[in-house]
C-alpha cells in the first residue's frame, strides 16, 4: 500500500508498505547531500571514479537527463557514509532486509544465493511495460509497488554499461573488504540476484525506513 512519502535534498520520494511491515522508497535515490546536509562529491573522470575510497555519486553516462527517472548511481562507500546517504529516519537497507523483502514475495528464495534468488520475486519488483526496460520486460508486474528500473551501472573503471537492461542497487553488508552486496533486476528474466561488486562500483540506491 502507499506510504506517505518522504522529502530529502530537494526532492519528494513515493513510498510503499509491504505486508511484512517493511517500507521501502518506490523511487531511486537523487540526493547530493548526506542527512546532515554535507555534500556528496560528483564524480566524472574515470580516473578520479577509480582511485575514490570514500563516497561520490554520479548520472549514467555523466548525462543529467538520466536522473529522470533513473536517479543518481552511487559507490558503496557513500551507501555506509556515517553522515547517511538517506533521510533522516530512513537507511540503506541490509542484505538481511533485501532478503526480508525478497522472501516476502517468495518464500521459496535462497537467502544464501550468489547468483540467482528468487526465480519469481524479480518480475513483482519490476515497473511495467517497456518505456524504460528493454522488451520483454519478461514477467513484470510490480505487483511489490517497489517500481524497479534499469538504471545501469558504472564500473570501477569508470565505464558505464546496462541502462535499460539492468537495474542494481546496494545493500549496505560488505562481502568482503573489496566487494559489497546487491540485488539485481533484469529485462530478459523475471529473477532477482543477489550478486557481490567491488565497492568502487556505482549503482542505485534505495532507502528503508527505520
Amino acid at each position: 500500500s502507499p506510504g506517505a512519502g518522504v522529502s530529502f535534498g530537494g526532492y519528494n520520494y513515493a513510498t510503499g508498505v509491504l505486508g511484512n511491515g517493511q517500507e521501502w522508497m518506490a523511487e531511486n535515490l537523487r540526493t547530493a547531500v548526506y542527512a546532515n546536509g554535507d555534500p556528496i562529491p560528483n564524480v566524472t573522470g574515470n580516473s578520479a571514479w577509480w582511485g575514490l575510497t570514500t563516497g561520490a555519486w554520479c548520472h549514467y553516462d555523466n548525462n543529467s537527463q538520466n536522473e529522470n527517472p533513473y536517479g543518481k548511481l552511487y559507490n558503496w562507500y557513500a551507501v555506509v557514509d556515517t553522515r547517511n546517504v538517506c533521510p533522516t529516519g530512513w537507511h540503506v537497507p541490509s542484505d538481511a532486509e533485501w532478503n526480508s523483502l525478497i522472501g516476502f514475495l517468495d518464500s521459496a528464495y535462497n537467502p544464501n544465493a550468489d547468483g540467482t534468488q528468487s526465480e519469481i520475486a524479480g518480475g513483482k519488483m519490476k515497473s511495467t511495460g517497456t518505456q524504460y526496460w528493454l522488451a520483454p520486460n519478461q514477467d513484470a508486474t510490480n505487483e511489490a509497488g517497489f517500481s524497479g528500473l534499469p538504471g545501469g551501472c558504472r564500473f570501477y573503471d569508470g565505464t558505464f554499461d546496462f541502462i535499460n537492461y539492468l537495474g542494481g542497487w546496494w545493500c549496505s553488508t560488505a562481502y568482503n573488504p573489496f566487494n559489497g552486496w546487491s540485488r539485481n533486476l533484469y529485462y530478459v528474466f523475471g529473477f532477482v540476484g543477489r550478486n557481490n561488486y567491488a565497492k568502487k562500483d556505482g549503482f542505485s540506491v534505495r532507502c528503508i525506513k527505520n
